[in-house]
């Protein structure tokens, strides 16, 4: 399955599997680009392809920043609202996302 999305914010999203268990959705996020304001309904594993640097503004108005670090894998529980921007002026941001839907 594929169904590519994409954002005037400057990111693009791709859903290049889904079953009734597991959604992967490849994400690029242009320079300077965000992926807008979500929550995530499910737990999930993000794989980063490239390196680069993103800040994370949580709808409580805290924010962290954080290295994108290729094949770095690491997992966020459902629940946490957020917006992801690209800090790179030049480079896109790319990775993949796997949600646990069951």
């Amino acid at each position: 399955m594929s169904d590519i999305s994409e954002q005037p914010s400057g990111s693009h999203s791709e859903v290049q599997f889904e079953n009734e268990r597991f959604r992967v959705t490849k994400w690029t996020i242009d320079p300077g680009g965000h992926i807008p304001m979500h929550r995530h309904d499910f737990d999930y594993v993000v794989v980063p392809l490239l390196p680069g640097r993103v800040r994370i503004d949580f709808a409580d108005g805290s924010s962290t920043e954080a290295e994108q670090v290729p094949g770095g894998s690491y997992a966020r529980q459902a629940g946490a609202e957020h917006r992801l921007t690209n800090l790179s002026s030049t480079s896109p941001v790319l990775f993949v996302e796997t949600e646990r839907l069951s």
